[in-house]
């Protein structure tokens, strides 16, 4: 074995003149901190050939576990010590920032707001290119003009050719199916909605496990087009939990309309008058009607007609 790999493998020992320079250390640490936030000397690490690193406590409020770094360091047969660098250092059991994160995941849903931009990746797997209309058809299309020009170079019969929509009427087709634009939801990106849907609003649901029947045979369900209508819907229910929002068939709450209908109250019969027969009211009533009887009655005119 080497010298040099014995003297690479041997610890190194600190310069003695360089551990003995703690208050100058501190006073360079003094100097860069706040007064008061240098705490006591907690160590000496050689870095290497007379270079020291004295470590010192910090105690500046929301630094716990940070330590005062001062580097120091003297020539080679000088005896003078000089000041190398004062840094602020995280220890073992340091409070750090958490690391950083980008915002494409640090964002959440319902973090936007009015006004705020989100940028797509031009590369996003939730998205395709859509059909624009000015793509030329594939070479081996039969509206391609290499595919007629083979035909009628190999005088093939035509006519059983199909017959192929103009691209004006592929256009329509297109931007009826709204497929006209720039980009599309690709089919992952569908199967992702469609995941955090049933997530949100499934079978799954402590809601659902509970509900009476499912959203599939519920009177507000609004049916939606394309491939999501085979699973979803949209919640026309204003009392129940899911109002206004995608919910799947397999989903239920107890606003179900044939959960609990209320019977109808029962309406009372109408009144029967009897309109062929005719009561007696006389005017006046009978003179033996009365609670006295007339001869108890004074003979006196009381003013009465």
């Amino acid at each position: 074995m080497s010298a040099a790999t014995t003297r690479s493998r041997t610890p190194r020992t600190p310069d003695r003149l360089c551990v003995e320079a703690v208050e100058l250390a501190r006073a360079a640490a003094e100097e860069v901190a706040f007064p008061g936030v240098v705490g006591e000397h907690v160590a000496a690490v050689s870095e290497g050939d007379r270079v020291v690193t004295h470590f010192f406590e910090a105690k500046e409020p929301g630094y716990r576990g940070w330590r005062w770094a001062v580097t120091v360091t003297r020539a080679s047969r000088a005896k003078n010590v000089t000041l190398d660098e004062a840094v602020l250092l995280p220890g073992d059991d340091a409070l750090l920032a958490p690391e950083w994160v980008p915002w494409s995941e640090r964002l959440r849903p319902g973090d936007m707001g009015p006004g705020d931009l989100l940028p797509t990746d031009a590369e996003d797997l939730r998205l395709e290119p859509g059909w624009s209309g000015e793509d030329a058809p594939p070479p081996n299309s039969v509206v391609s003009a290499e595919m007629a020009e083979l035909v009628e170079a190999e005088d093939a019969d035509v006519t059983d050719r199909a017959v192929v929509p103009v691209r004006g009427s592929i256009t329509s087709v297109a931007e009826e199916l709204g497929m006209r634009r720039a980009r599309v939801l690709s089919r992952y990106g569908l199967h992702s909605a469609a995941d955090r849907w049933d997530e949100a609003f499934g079978a799954k649901t402590p809601m659902a496990q509970a509900a009476p029947a499912s959203c599939v045979s519920c009177g507000f369900l609004v049916a939606i087009g394309g491939s999501l209508g085979q699973a979803f819907g949209v919640c026309a229910n204003e009392f129940g939990p899911a109002d206004g929002r995608l919910v799947s068939l397999s989903y239920g709450c107890g606003g179900h309309s044939e959960a609990a209908v209320m019977p109808k109250p029962l309406r009372p019969a109408p009144p029967v008058l009897d309109s062929m027969a005719s009561d007696a009211f006389p005017l006046r009533p009978a003179a033996d009607t009365g609670s006295v009887p007339v001869s108890d009655l004074p003979a006196a005119d009381l003013g009465h007609s």
